[in-house]
């Protein structure tokens, strides 16, 4: 027996009221979730972005994610729900409750449902993909400790002052070993010092262009490979290597090329933000703001009288473009027809008498003729 070692919970699982059950592995995940989000919004905002992206990505991101990881989870350990002596019924793989989430297909699918999110928006994948980075890494340092409250994720027997005690009935355990190497214990501290190298490189580097997400996903796969390794439970073997090591030295070659690629890259990625407008040119009217045009209208001569708008500009403009000393008769208005009635009785007159006398002088024109005749 180990001089000291890590107990694990005795249960994992309480029930609110006698009927809720209440998971510590799905508080773990929704921990992480939301500190991950607290994190990208405030890396986000620092970047010039609008305050509340994050948390609208989150909405695509999370279910997404959660669906991809059980997905991997279940295509990778099929033998568990499906195979011949499988010690979970197939019902089961849909029981994301009691554990299985494969990183990998959390990170594809939910990348996706970001992909949908920044389409809307006008945003950069890459953007959103290096702001949200060490958020990533800091919820799956968090949501490891679900593991530990399910008895999971634990590597070969050690007799290590820090050896998990795991009871003999769960699978993976070796008869006779009272005491595991905490996987889920080392991978939790190795998110934690990935995410703030992620943070520290990034900033020393300025770093765009998805390359900080670029490395967490190598710095990532690296930890996890030799973590896979102490692994002891039922696992598909490759070549002696455990399938989620192959998928690590796939990955991190991916990531590392994608690095050397983006770093060619001098384009800026779009945060979605519009732009203010620019204030409107001096003198020119506001369509906001009618009562400023009224007022405009006011300054250049046009003079609210009651009912009747008079234009002064535009007498003034007559006077102008008259003769020197000669002030323009003012239009008739077509509103008051019995100012115009007036000006007619004013000015008919002596038009009336003139047509008289040119009717007298062609009717004594046309009577001489007659005589003639």
């Amino acid at each position: 027996m180990p001089l000291a070692s890590i107990p694990s919970p005795s249960q994992g699982v309480w029930y609110l009221f006698g009927v809720i059950p209440i998971r510590a592995y799905a508080l773990c995940i929704v921990l992480g979730v939301i500190v991950a989000v607290i994190i990208g919004e405030r890396r986000w905002r620092a970047r010039g972005g609008a305050p509340g992206t994050i948390v609208d990505l989150a909405v695509w991101a999370v279910p997404f994610g959660l669906v991809g990881g059980r997905l991997y989870h279940v295509i990778t350990d099929w033998q568990l729900y499906f195979g011949p002596d499988a010690p979970n019924e197939p019902i089961e793989a849909l029981f994301i409750w009691k554990g299985g989430l494969g990183i990998w297909g959390a990170v594809a699918l939910g990348a996706l449902g970001v992909w949908f999110g920044c389409r809307n928006r006008g945003i950069s994948l890459s953007a959103v993909a290096d702001t949200v980075a060490p958020g990533i890494a800091v919820a799956q340092a968090i949501g490891r400790w679900g593991n530990y409250f399910n008895q999971e994720l634990f590597g070969s027997p050690t007799d290590l002052p820090w050896g998990l005690e795991i009871d003999p009935d769960r699978p993976g355990t070796v008869p006779g070993e009272a005491t595991y190497h905490p996987a889920f214990l080392y991978e939790s501290i190795w998110d934690l010092g990935l995410a703030f190298s992620l943070i520290w490189v990034g900033r020393k580097l300025a770093l765009r262009h998805g390359r900080v997400f670029a490395l967490y996903v190598a710095g990532y796969t690296v930890g996890r490979f030799w973590i896979e390794g102490l692994r002891v439970d039922t696992a598909h073997h490759i070549l002696g290597l455990r399938l989620n090591q192959w998928t690590s030295i796939i990955l991190f070659v991916a990531a590392m090329a994608y690095f050397w690629y983006a770093g060619k890259k001098t384009g800026e990625e779009s945060l979605g933000v519009t732009p203010e407008p620019a204030p409107d040119a001096e003198g020119s009217a506001d369509a906001a703001n009618p009562s400023d045009q009224g007022a405009d209208a006011g300054e250049t001569g046009q003079v609210d009288n009651g009912d009747e708008a008079v234009d002064t500009a535009g007498d003034e403009a007559g006077k102008e473009d008259g003769p020197i000393g000669v002030t323009a008769d003012p239009a008739p208005d077509p509103a008051h027809p019995s100012d115009q009635a007036d000006e007619d009785e004013k000015d008919g007159e002596p038009e009336e008498s003139g047509a008289s006398e040119e009717e007298g002088a062609a009717q004594a024109v046309s009577k001489g003729e007659k005589e003639k005749r």
